[in-house]
């Protein structure tokens, strides 16, 4: 595939002529949980985990301290262990660094990446939030970001969106760099295989999931992704 230039205009037709590179791993599926997470949660997280292959998981509250995200996490993160699939935490590195977690998710508000390396060690899965831009992406590369986000694809409940990403930029993303990308927002089974095709290496997903039965969308995000 010819390459382009990293900041030049996106041709819309990129992402339809796009091939994936057989090199790349298949694109896998990455859980965000909702924001509460007390109750009957930890058993409906081990019921989606159970359901499919999941590569992560993301613990996402708010408006707690430490010590309370600390005791809602834990549990969690044993589910997660038990099954080989990644912890990762939503914003925080300090938090991260106090659970032993696989990781940290920053926003673009949330720290710069190589003082959630410097905290976490060079093993930690550090994400990015990129929004829709190609700029904050090469940004986090250059600052050693293990993956980039991009968003929303779709309309979503689960946050407020603010960016709109087109499955072009995925496409230019692959094309170009090896750090895998994430496509969130608003994603389902019925409207994932055009992002997958696009170039995802990850799909984020949390609404879909939580808001009805986690194993039934867990198994049919399996058969999207040919799990």
């Amino acid at each position: 595939m010819d390459m382009i230039d990293p900041l030049g205009p996106l041709d819309p037709d990129f992402a339809a002529s796009f091939k994936r590179d057989d090199r790349r791993p298949p694109c896998q599926l990455y859980l965000v949980s909702p924001l509460d997470v007390t109750g009957g949660f930890a058993d409906r997280l081990a019921r989606a985990l159970d359901a499919g292959p999941v590569a992560a998981f993301q613990f996402r509250v708010k408006d707690v301290d430490q010590h309370e995200a600390a005791r809602l996490a834990e549990p969690l993160q044993r589910i997660c262990a038990d099954r080989e699939v990644a912890f990762i935490v939503n914003d925080s590195a300090s938090l991260a660094k106090r659970l032993g977690a696989d990781g940290v998710h920053l926003g673009q508000e949330d720290g710069d990446p190589r003082e959630a390396r410097a905290m976490l060690g060079p093993n930690a899965q550090i994400g990015v939030t990129c929004h829709d831009s190609r700029h904050l992406a090469m940004e986090a590369g250059e600052a050693g970001a293990d993956y980039v986000a991009f968003g929303s694809f779709h309309p979503t409940t689960t946050k407020a969106v603010r960016h709109h990403a087109e499955p072009v930029l995925l496409s230019w993303w692959a094309a170009l760099f090896e750090i895998p990308s994430v496509a969130i927002g608003g994603i389902t089974p019925a409207n994932a295989a055009p992002l997958v095709a696009a170039g995802a290496d990850f799909l984020a997903v949390s609404g879909v999931v939580w808001n009805g039965d986690e194993a039934s969308a867990v198994r049919a995000f399996g058969a999207v992704l040919g799990r």
